[in-house]
């Protein structure tokens, strides 16, 4: 509920209100609570007041509750209880500017990223990648980047694995190893991704994360509500989509310092999710949006049972807490209770640790920073009510405002520009296009000729016509490895009609090598004999053994030079191994190693007598 320019959150002892400054939302905070304490109400209550005070809100709707925010609340006993507890004397029901977002576009406008905004890194764990793999995947992007192909949705992504898999020998040196192993793994974690609905969430048109930051008419902020329900069944997925957007944020906006009121206020619900399986390089990065994001203007605030489930190093950066009620029944429990206690400033009036086992659904401590930044007195309150609908509105309703929203028909169709799927598709398909038989192109492309009205048999057409070295001609020969062509019907006789010649693929023998070599030739028709013949000299054969030649010494000259590469790579290797071996010799010469060595030796002397004593008293049955 938004009072007196401040956000007003709970009412404690002697109805001294709880109050969240404007100017210090932007520090972060904290909402725990055991499952059924009223963290959901406490949620409603902060986005209300951020939204009146003129801030969007963006918020995570698992459970589907959080869609009645869109129209009023409905007076009832419990609210008229709960508003005599709090001591609010003027309250009135309202409803909120609201747009409804969802990565499937069931419930709302559709949610999508490309797989470059992403990156590798976040990438990695959607997937759930090792080490090893997300090394791969770095590789992938970085030959994507320096090919100039992009990286839009996954099958841009599957097609990069496919290509980069095949020329695994030609990048390694460049970029790394890339085994094929790493590559199947990947694609069967992009499957696993694709039947979780990944395939809906990358694509484009991409979000513009500015388009959550609205404001309606009237100068509230809109509150941007993602369903969650179907998302949340994956969880990894859905908490890095969450610090995908958090990250997003950091990067658009520019630094503000210090602002009367935050440009944007994100909740992050269950966020226990996000710390789970988090790599050391991927918690460094949340550390890092979590401490300065702040001076961009944008508060974070984390929604979990237990504040354990949040690091130590982040949550020493949420300033603002509301701590709903913990059970300690078991030792991990307890425990749980005490860490929460300690992160309070402590009231003299009542023993925290106590309190948080104690409190009613409803009742929270609460601790807010002051004008001044520092930590509150924990105060013991009760939850104003939300102004707006508590429970969630029926599929029509929500459809009504989706289909009225600003928004609408924006995202709604994909578009599949080109990228990397269609650009290596496209040299794939230039690359195995089959050669055409030579008699068939030639007579789309030939003058039809005029014939008489007598006819004599031909030879039958030919797909290849091959230079014979022995005669200097070309005479029709049936290879091996080509099937055996029907004889053709007896062909009319074709007068001599001025004919165009055109180029045209042939075998041409090679004496050095042994074997049959295409080569485009130009050809022209004969009608006396029926044939195609090359309007070009034959290749002579002592041209052909000079070029093979050449061809030889450029090849033993790449061997030669890769031998070089070879050996100097083992000088090199065998130096580093001199080195370290030098340079233990060195630690073991000091003082310290010499300590340590001979204090192994004796260990292991120990060890080694008694293990032996042992052995002869059992062989001897007597003891040594």
């Amino acid at each position: 509920m938004f009072y007196d320019s401040k956000i007003w959150v709970g009412t404690g002892a002697n109805y001294q209100p709880a109050m969240l400054l404007p100017q210090m939302a932007n520090r972060h905070g904290l909402i725990a609570g055991a499952t059924g304490t009223g963290k959901t109400v406490t949620l409603k209550v902060m986005a209300e007041g951020f939204s009146d005070m003129g801030v969007p809100v963006f918020l995570g709707d698992i459970k589907g509750d959080l869609s009645g925010m869109v129209k009023p609340g409905e007076q009832s006993d419990k609210i008229t209880e709960r508003l005599m507890q709090t001591g609010v004397s003027s309250f009135r029901h309202d409803s909120y500017p609201t747009m409804f977002w969802d990565v499937y576009g069931e419930q709302g406008h559709p949610v999508r990223t490309t797989v470059s905004e992403m990156g590798p890194m976040l990438l990695s764990r959607m997937l759930s990648l090792n080490e090893t793999q997300t090394g791969v995947l770095n590789i992938l992007f970085r030959v994507a980047d320096d090919e100039g192909m992009l990286l839009v949705d996954l099958k841009d992504i599957k097609a990069m694995l496919a290509y980069v898999g095949e020329n695994a020998s030609q990048y390694t040196l460049n970029y790394g190893n890339v085994s094929k192993a790493s590559i199947g793994a990947i694609q069967r974690a992009i499957a696993v991704l694709e039947d979780q609905g990944g395939d809906k969430f990358f694509g484009e048109p991409a979000l513009k994360i500015s388009d959550w930051m609205q404001l309606d008419e009237e100068g509230r902020g809109f509150i941007n509500i993602l369903a969650c329900d179907k998302l949340f069944m994956s969880p990894l997925m859905y908490s890095t989509f969450m610090l995908w957007m958090m990250s997003e944020l950091y990067e658009m906006l520019p630094e503000a310092g210090d602002l009367d009121k935050p440009r944007m206020v994100f909740f992050f619900d269950e966020a226990h999710l996000l710390f789970d399986d988090c790599s050391r390089q991927l918690m460094d990065k949340i550390e890092q949006v979590v401490r300065l994001i702040r001076s961009k203007g944008v508060g974070v605030y984390f929604i979990t049972q237990n504040p354990c489930d949040v690091p130590m190093n982040v949550l020493g950066q949420l300033g603002n807490r509301v701590q709903h009620a913990l059970r300690a029944y078991t030792p991990l429990d307890q425990k749980a209770v005490k860490v929460a206690a300690q992160t309070f400033r402590a009231n003299p009036e009542f023993d925290t640790e106590e309190a948080i086992t104690q409190l009613k659904t409803g009742e929270a401590l609460i601790s807010f920073l002051d004008e001044n930044g520092a930590p509150g007195v924990v105060s013991r309150a009760t939850i104003l009510p939300p102004q707006s609908y508590i429970g969630a509105i029926g599929p029509e309703l929500r459809k009504t405002f989706i289909e009225t929203s600003p928004y609408y028909g924006v995202y709604d169709e994909m578009i599949d520009r080109e990228s990397a799927y269609e650009y290596l598709v496209a040299a794939m398909q230039e690359t195995a296009a089959p050669v055409q038989p030579a008699l068939p192109v030639m007579q789309s492309v030939m003058p039809q000729p005029v014939v008489e009205t007598t006819s004599r048999p031909v030879a039958a057409p030919q797909g290849f016509m091959v230079f014979d070295p022995a005669t200097g001609t070309y005479v029709q020969k049936q290879l091996e490895t080509m099937p055996a062509v029907q004889q053709a019907a007896p062909a009319p006789v074709i007068t001599a009609a001025p004919v165009q010649p055109v180029q045209q693929m042939v075998l041409v023998y090679d004496p050095v090598t042994g074997t049959y070599k295409q080569q485009m030739m130009s050809m022209t028709f004969d009608p006396a004999s029926g044939q195609y013949q090359p309007t070009q000299p034959a290749v002579d054969e002592k041209e052909t053994r000079k070029m093979a030649a050449e061809q030889e010494k450029a090849a033993k000259a790449a061997a030669k030079a890769e031998k070089e590469r070879q050996a100097a790579a083992r000088r090199q290797r065998s130096d580093e191994l001199r080195e370290e071996r030098a340079e233990r010799a060195r630690r073991n010469d000091s003082v310290l190693g010499r300590i340590k060595n001979t204090a192994i030796s004796t260990a292991t002397r120990t060890i080694t007598s008694s293990l032996t004593r042992g052995l002869l008293g059992t062989l001897t049955g007597k003891k040594k």
